[in-house]
């Protein structure tokens, strides 16, 4: 291994990402942090305080490096103009940076998202499906993917789309295994047919990790889900099998889930929160599409997720437990 710059590293998939590079024994692994180390404490890192709009900082925390992984981003803000910063601006800033001052780089792998996808055509997205994202965070990202077009003639960009991504210090997701925990469990739609892909962080970690150092990646984008697709039966009997108990499935018609996120959006703005459940997460949750294929990973990545999600939902449980979470 050699060295390493990641952004986004203090975050849920990021600090996992780090963890990794140091375990296969990268040289050096230098982490942007902006305020606190979070779940990097007590990790030997090259701590790079600041943020991604310090272009001196940048510059210097790029030079040299072999790879650099962008995970820095928002998933969810009051308005878009904070989105487009958050996740447009600040990805061409630090391409420029990049391109300026290590044009070498092996590799810069840049995570994006499924949401990019939203409506298609067929229920399963493949890199080839047309981008109509339905929530802000889908378009910022989106619009994100379109601006790195113009990069991939002068940097050896590749880029991942994970779908909905579990395990250990997750926090959104949580919010299900919690209510679960406390005997309920609300589900939308049909509970029976898969419908939603789900990637542990583990296996996700590996395939982008894989997507550095593959020389077939340059240039190309990868859904990078679990090993099949799920249904909510599917995620409810591995959660109660890991919380040791049962639970009242509460089925949430279509229409109601919409009612539901306009009116926790407008319950968390009057408390100035910013929910991770709203209006265009309701919407998404109806209309996009939440399956993936992972078969060009397969071909040019041999990416093999290998957590089952009976083991990687009692993995999440188990840590959710004791962190004092549940």
């Amino acid at each position: 291994m050699k060295k390493a710059f990641v952004t986004g590293g203090t975050g849920f998939i990021g600090s996992h990402l780090v963890e990794e590079l140091l375990r296969r024994g990268a040289d050096e692994v230098r982490c942007l942090v902006r305020t606190r180390r979070k779940w990097l404490e007590g990790l030997p890192i090259r701590e790079v305080r600041g943020d991604l709009f310090d272009e001196a900082l940048i510059a210097e925390a790029v030079r040299d490096v072999d790879y650099v992984y962008h995970n820095a981003g928002l998933t969810r803000a009051r308005d878009d103009d904070v989105l487009q910063q958050a996740n447009v601006e600040t990805t061409l800033r630090l391409m420029e940076v990049v391109a300026r001052v290590n044009p070498g780089v092996r590799r810069v792998v840049v995570t994006s998202t499924l949401a990019v996808i939203g409506r298609c055509a067929d229920r399963v997205a493949t890199e080839e499906s047309a981008l109509r994202p339905l929530s802000r965070y889908g378009v910022s990202k989106a619009r994100m993917e379109e601006a790195l077009s113009v990069w991939r003639d002068r940097l050896p960009v590749t880029i991942v789309r994970p779908p909905t991504v579990y395990g250990p210090r997750e926090a959104d997701l949580f919010a299900l295994f919690r209510m679960a925990s406390k005997g309920i469990y609300p589900v939308a739609g049909n509970t029976r047919e898969p419908t939603m892909s789900l990637v542990h962080v583990a296996d996700l970690v590996q395939g982008m990790m894989a997507a550095a150092e593959t020389p077939a990646a340059v240039g190309e984008t990868f859904f990078l889900g679990g090993e099949m697709f799920y249904s909510w039966r599917d995620l409810k009997e591995a959660t109660m099998a890991a919380l040791c108990r049962k639970a009242i499935t509460v089925s949430v018609p279509p229409m109601l889930v919409g009612m539901l996120g306009a009116v926790v959006e407008e319950v968390s703005r009057l408390g100035g929160i910013l929910p991770p459940f709203h209006r265009e997460k309701a919407r998404e949750i109806r209309y996009a599409c939440k399956m993936c294929s992972i078969d060009k990973a397969r071909r040019f990545l041999d990416y093999s997720p290998a957590v089952s999600l009976k083991q990687g939902v009692a993995d999440a449980i188990a840590w959710y437990r004791a962190q004092g979470w549940l």
